[in-house]
C-alpha cells in the first residue's frame, strides 16, 4: 500500500473522528470508549499494513 493512501487513510479516519466528536452530543465515556476503540483499530491495521502484525503472534508470554 502507497504511503501516500496510509496518510489519505489516518486523515480522514481522523477528521471523521473529530467530527464525530465535535458534532454529536453524547457522554464523555462514551466518547471515550469511542476514541479507544478507534485508535486500537488504527494502530491494528498501520500493524498489518506494515507487516508487523504477524510477527506479533509469533511472541509468547509465559511459559
Amino acid at each position: 500500500m502507497p504511503l501516500m493512501q496510509i496518510l489519505l487513510t489516518l486523515i480522514v479516519v481522523g477528521v471523521l473522528l473529530w467530527l464525530v466528536n465535535r458534532f454529536i452530543p453524547m457522554q464523555g465515556t462514551i466518547k471515550s470508549i469511542l476514541n479507544a476503540v478507534v485508535v486500537i483499530g488504527v494502530v491494528l491495521w498501520l500493524l498489518d499494513t506494515f507487516g508487523l502484525f504477524h510477527s506479533l503472534s509469533r511472541i509468547r508470554v509465559g511459559t
